[in-house]
């Protein structure tokens, strides 16, 4: 799963995405090919809340000549090159005035950075620093080929059904250009979990959500507004191709269920515990879902958080940084969440008194005396001492500290072995 991920990101990261225009259009048109996605088109000038949405910025080239008439800029190397959402040039100018649209990271000189101006009027280019001080004096020919008018923002929505109208919502944004780990992982991997959903029978529905930055999570709502009281849980996914240590940010509730689970959930082969963060107003779209006019139990989940790595919205963000093996870690990391969603059970203990004699169920090592017990040991005696009929799965692998992917499958063996009985989910 983790190559057929990457693989997908391979597609989409050399287009040039932005809120609006074509680089949407194309990528969604590329997840097609995996799911039956629907684009929906919102017109500039919609307003959305406190927003408007804005012209469409067509971008079709964009370089710069130095006094000798080399290309010491050209936005068909790297997309990064130009500023997003900059309006047209072709002009002559000294090196004093290009210095003043220029923008560099002089802590790494090596880097392109990546840099917006969505909602105003002007225009930058982007290079290395190193590059930067290399620039002779004289005169410079800079041409940005790009225009702003009335058209669309575009988001991709795609629904798996299960048995309820119930729905968890997954969302990642698709208005970055080429940024491998933000945000063509997360798009990735929505689409091939997906895809994978499609032979799943699920009790909750999947609303799966590719929109910019923002101004698309704002437009989704403004238009759904009518039926949110049917998202029971989210997830906001970003950044999940690196190999970095997990992080989830906490929905505005704190509590929510997404939120108890992804602290008992594990990630990859050393079952790493998530870094679980309290909600912050600041980050992705999450802040937007969880606005307090809203207050949807929706959390945030990264590989390594945004801001934190040295390759984040810059040109070192490459097709390089992510690896399937990482991708493959998130996406099971994200399917056991899903998986608790699915199966958090509540157990009853049909023999209560006294602690059962696991080793006649083939559930306890013939040979005894050791000085630590196994983890499926002690899962199951956490399983029959909490198993009261009022603690469900979660509850116990809250009380245990184990992950929920152990406690269930412990719950499963004891169910087997008719030590317990499933009284069903209580609290969905």
């Amino acid at each position: 799963m983790g190559h057929a991920i990457y693989a997908l990101a391979c597609r989409i990261f050399p287009i040039c995405r932005s809120i609006t225009g074509k680089g949407v259009r194309d990528t969604i048109d590329i997840l097609k090919d995996y799911i039956n996605i629907d684009r929906h088109d919102v017109p500039s000038g919609t307003r959305v809340f406190d927003w408007t949405i804005p012209d469409e910025w067509i971008v079709r080239d964009a370089y710069v000549l130095d006094p000798q008439g080399q290309k010491i800029v050209d936005f068909k190397t790297s997309n990064l090159h130009l500023m997003n959402y900059s309006i047209p040039v072709q002009r002559v100018m000294p090196l004093a005035e290009l210095k003043g649209h220029i923008h560099t990271l002089p802590a790494q000189p090596d880097l392109i950075p990546y840099k917006t101006a969505y909602y105003t009027d002007t225009w930058g280019i982007c290079m290395p620093y190193r590059d930067f001080l290399a620039l002779p004096e004289g005169d410079y020919e800079v041409v940005i080929d790009t225009e702003k008018r009335p058209g669309h923002l575009h988001y991709g929505e795609y629904l798996h059904h299960g048995s309820s109208q119930k729905e968890v919502l997954l969302y990642a944004h698709i208005c970055h250009p080429s940024l491998a780990n933000d945000n063509c992982s997360g798009l990735a991997l929505l689409t091939c979990l997906a895809a994978f959903m499609r032979s799943t029978q699920t009790f909750y529905s999947y609303r799966f959500i590719f929109a910019p930055g923002t101004i698309g999570s704002l437009a989704w709502l403004s238009r759904n507004e009518y039926r949110l009281s049917r998202i029971a849980h989210g997830l906001v996914l970003s950044c999940v191709g690196d190999g970095g240590d997990v992080n989830y940010k906490r929905s505005r509730r704190h509590s929510a269920l997404i939120d108890r689970i992804a602290a008992s959930t594990r990630c990859g082969e050393d079952q790493q515990r998530l870094k679980v963060a309290d909600f912050s107003p600041y980050g992705y779209d999450e802040r937007q879902f969880c606005s307090p006019g809203f207050d949807l139990p929706v959390g945030l989940l990264q590989r390594s958080a945004f801001g934190t790595f040295p390759e984040y919205h810059t040109s070192a963000d490459n097709l390089d940084f992510i690896r399937p093996e990482h991708l493959g870690t998130s996406f099971r990391m994200i399917k056991d969440m899903i998986d608790a969603l699915e199966g958090n059970w509540t157990p009853l203990n049909i023999s209560p008194k006294g602690e059962p004699q696991l080793g006649k169920y083939g559930l306890f090592p013939a040979i005894g005396g050791h000085k630590k017990n196994s983890e499926r040991t002690m899962a199951y005696l956490w399983v029959l001492n909490l198993a009261d009929g009022c603690q469900s799965l979660l509850d116990i692998a809250e009380r245990s500290k184990l992950a929920f992917k152990e406690i269930a499958a412990a719950a499963a063996e004891l169910q087997e072995a008719r030590l317990i009985l499933n009284l069903g989910f209580l609290n969905r």
